[in-house]
C-alpha cells in the first residue's frame, strides 16, 4: 500500500485522501464530516458504481443482490457482520440488481447472490451463492 489512499465516502461519495497509517483511526470524509468507515456495506446504484469501483485505492467487495431473492436475504446479516470485521482494509457493497440492470448486464450477473472483489477498477474474483459470515471473510482476505 502507499502511503495515502483515496477512499471514497460512503454518505457523499467525497474522495477522501488518508495516510495509510490511520486508516484504523476512525478516519472522517472531509466534505460530509462522517466517518468513512460505517462497519455496514455501503448501498451502490448505477450514479455511484463506477466512482467508489474505480476510485478507492482499497479493495471492494460488491454484493449483487435482489429484494426477492431468499439467498439474498438469507446472507445479508452475514455481509453486514462480513463488514464488521474486514473493513477499513476493504470495502464491503451491495448492489439491488433490480435498481441498476444496466451495471448487472454488464458484468454478466447470471445468478444472485453473486459477490465479486474489485481492486483498481477491475474484477478479479467471483463466487456465486449465499455464504455464511465465515465463508465471506475467508473467501474475501484470500483474493486480496
Amino acid at each position: 500500500m502507499s502511503d495515502s489512499l483515496h477512499i471514497v465516502c460512503p454518505h457523499c461519495d467525497g474522495i477522501n485522501r488518508v495516510p495509510s497509517a490511520k486508516l484504523n483511526e476512525h478516519p472522517v470524509c472531509g466534505k460530509c464530516k462522517l466517518r468513512l468507515f460505517t462497519a455496514h456495506p455501503v448501498e451502490l446504484n448505477s450514479a455511484n458504481f463506477n466512482l467508489h469501483i474505480e476510485r478507492c485505492d482499497i479493495p471492494v467487495l460488491v454484493d449483487f443482490w435482489a429484494p426477492w431473492c431468499g439467498p439474498c436475504r438469507i446472507m445479508s446479516p452475514a455481509f453486514v457482520q462480513a463488514a464488521e470485521q474486514l473493513e477499513p482494509k476493504m470495502r464491503l457493497a451491495k448492489l439491488d440488481t433490480e435498481q441498476a440492470q444496466e451495471l448487472a448486464g454488464r458484468y454478466n450477473i447470471r445468478s444472485i447472490p453473486t459477490l465479486a472483489l474489485f481492486k483498481n477498477g477491475r474484477e478479479v474474483a467471483r463466487q456465486a451463492g449465499a455464504m455464511d459470515v465465515s465463508g465471506i471473510i475467508q473467501w474475501a482476505r484470500s483474493r486480496v
